[in-house]
């Protein structure tokens, strides 16, 4: 199994960005996957949950009415587009498989600041 998180960076308060994952190794398809992010010093927090068919997704209320999760079956990648990001967004964002035992890329880190 492999994840791999891009689309991180540097933007402004306000800016967006738009992160994907791709995923190998397992039948991507089948499965729900999730966004969590880790804050320098803080615990990883689940930051939002996609269905294997894209039909049921759930966003932390941190994220809700901002962030949008979404998901291409045919390209194995799950995607959280970012919208009107604050400074406390800043933070390294993980893509998470949950196959039994949990998988997690490495993090693309994100930082928003003037």
């Amino acid at each position: 199994v492999q994840l791999v998180e891009s689309g991180g960076g540097l933007v402004q308060p306000g800016g967006s960005l738009r992160l994907s994952c791709v995923a190998s190794g397992f039948t991507f398809r089948a499965y729900t996957m999730r966004w969590y992010r880790q804050a320098p010093g803080q615990v990883r927090e689940h930051v939002a949950t996609i269905t294997s068919t894209g039909e049921t997704t759930y966003l932390s209320d941190s994220v809700k009415g901002r962030f949008t999760i979404s998901r291409d079956n045919a390209k194995n990648t799950i995607y959280l587009q970012m919208n009107n990001l604050k400074p406390e967004d800043t933070a390294v964002y993980y893509c998470n498989a949950p196959l039994g035992p949990d998988y997690w890329g490495r993090g693309t880190q994100v930082t928003v600041s003037s």
